[in-house]
């Protein structure tokens, strides 16, 4: 089965990083999620209550983002992941990017991925 549901570049305002400066301050963080489930039964009924309904994971992913604090990308990726792995889902790729990283260099962004399946 390799069917897919994507949601690109979602940005959200929140509170996380090592530093305890990063965490009252916040800034921008950018999240991608790639949700593995079977589109079979939603594609011949055209029903959304046969599928994901990509408005609550938005959601889901938004409450966490911006409501809880993490001190590392880790932590907040991993708290995304089993938070979507459930219902319909059966695996999910989480990239969370911070592109304001406190190091003595330039870059675009850090990012972490993490990748989690149902047993």
């Amino acid at each position: 089965m390799s069917d897919k549901m994507l949601l690109q570049n979602m940005m959200f305002y929140g509170y996380h990083g090592v530093y305890e400066y990063e965490r009252e301050q916040g800034q921008r963080f950018y999240v991608d999620v790639e949700l593995s489930l079977d589109f079979g039964k939603a594609a011949t009924s055209d029903d959304l209550s046969d599928t994901l309904n990509y408005v609550l994971v938005y959601q889901q992913i938004k409450d966490i983002v911006e409501t809880q604090r993490f001190r590392l990308l880790e932590a907040l990726a991993e708290t995304i992941a089993g938070t979507l792995l459930s219902g319909k889902v059966y695996q999910v790729t989480v990239r969370v990017r911070k592109p304001a990283v406190p190091l003595p260099g330039q870059l675009d962004f850090i990012q972490i991925e993490v990748t989690r399946s149902k047993e």
